[in-house]
């Protein structure tokens, strides 16, 4: 019978609420039980950005490894990203930063709905990427933004694009992942289409 609590609802309560504070089983090798921690569960939700259900579910899957288990979210990330990258995003957020005087930053981030546009943790990821914008000073959004005279002049492509798109570069509170990797983790977390249309950094001093 199905669980009465909304899926989104139920993804976003606290660890507490969903799973009681004792050990879980994961899986058995051989004679040894696996068992699944709060704690497990909390710093994978904290890496990922994914909900309570899902991590425990990928830690479970993926019996304890902890490496796994945050491979596989990234996997459903990509996978529900792919899904909803066709469905119209026109709400969202413009989200601004300024360091220290010097630096600024305007970023807007689409999403479906205006109800997501006012959830935490959407609102987290675009003060964390105009944070991110203001560190490293990307020049795109994507690799396809990128003119093809310019790439055709980069000595090595792969890491010009690494360097210089905002999507592939290493997220800078976690170099782990990716931009594009924090934002599917967010797509699959919340569940519906998100994306970053376009930003702008000033810099004093700085020409145009």
């Amino acid at each position: 019978m199905p669980h009465p609590l909304n899926k989104r609802l139920l993804r976003n309560l606290p660890v507490q609420t969903i799973i009681k504070p004792v050990c879980r089983q994961a899986g058995m090798k051989g004679n040894h039980v696996m068992e699944i921690s709060l704690d497990d569960i909390k710093e994978l939700r904290e890496a990922t950005s994914c909900g309570v259900i899902d991590c425990k579910n990928a830690l479970e899957e993926a019996k304890g490894d902890f490496k796994k288990a945050k491979e596989l979210l990234q996997k459903k990330g990509l996978e529900m990203a792919a899904k909803k990258a066709d469905r119209v995003a026109k709400e969202g957020r413009v989200e601004a930063y300024i360091h220290g005087g010097k630096i600024g930053v305007l970023v807007e981030v689409n999403c479906e709905t205006d109800f997501v546009a006012k959830n935490e943790d959407f609102c987290a990821f675009t003060k964390n990427v105009a944070m991110h914008i203001a560190a490293m000073d990307p020049k795109y959004i994507k690799k396809d933004n990128v003119p093809a005279a310019v790439l055709a002049e980069a000595p090595n492509k792969d890491q010009f694009i690494k360097e210089n798109c905002l999507m592939e570069q290493s997220y800078i509170k976690d170099q782990s992942q990716t931009i594009q990797d924090y934002l599917n983790s967010l797509i699959a977390k919340i569940g519906e289409n998100i994306a970053v249309n376009r930003f702008i950094r000033f810099k004093v001093g700085e020409a145009k």
